[in-house]
């Protein structure tokens, strides 16, 4: 089963979500939805729950010579993540790919300003937040997200996607409380056949979702 879109798998997921909030207080819950293919994603649920929303800039870290590949992640001036696997197969040390940190923690700073517009970064100290995204395959992005916001002393971090592979969620759950994944297959090769239309998200998408539901928007 495909998704048609990322708004739809975004709607399915809120469904569940409004199960998860059933029984909790919505009063400090924050979605925070990772740039920018999970921003279509985060808009339902925080609509759905009537929460704020926010966005969280991943930056990808890249494989030297081969700039489609993904083989990291950074959060704003946290310490690289990395697919450790896939250092061990290519024969890759942390120490090589210090310029592809650097290059990709420039992107991720630009990024932010243009997004925020001027406004700070998120405070989640004591919120439940809602951590979002449009489908993982090896969850890096989503472990450098995780433990960027558990740094900020939040009261609960949940992540929520579309899709997952099950042993991701497995290892994931040393991250957050909870992970709610809507599918979750033995391999998921990539996000992008989990869906019917899967265009990319621009930055104006992404600052019309802030302006809309950031609560300072």
């Amino acid at each position: 089963m495909r998704f048609r879109s990322r708004e739809q798998a975004g709607q399915e997921l809120a469904l569940r979500m409004l199960e998860w909030a059933s029984s909790g207080d919505l009063a400090n819950v924050t979605v925070l939805a990772l740039s920018r293919g999970g921003v279509p994603v985060g808009v339902e649920i925080a609509r759905a729950l009537g929460v704020p929303l926010d966005v969280l800039v991943v930056g990808r870290v890249r494989l030297p010579g081969s700039p489609e590949v993904g083989i990291g992640a950074i959060v704003a001036d946290d310490p690289p993540v990395f697919d450790r696997t896939a250092l061990r197969a290519l024969d890759l040390s942390e120490d090589r790919l210090g310029p592809e940190v650097a290059r990709a923690r420039i992107e991720l700073h630009a990024r932010e300003r243009v997004y925020r517009e001027g406004r700070p970064a998120p405070d989640v100290h004591g919120h439940s937040v809602v951590v979002v995204d449009d489908g993982l395959v090896t969850g890096v992005t989503a472990r450098a997200a995780l433990r960027h916001v558990r740094r900020g002393g939040p009261l609960r971090v949940t992540l929520a996607v579309p899709v997952c592979p099950a042993r991701t969620v497995a290892e994931l759950l040393d991250e957050a409380d909870d992970v709610v994944a809507l599918h979750q297959p033995e391999h998921v090769h990539s996000v992008s056949e989990w869906y019917a239309g899967f265009p990319p998200v621009s930055d104006e998408e992404v600052r019309d979702a802030l302006r809309e539901l950031h609560p300072a928007g």
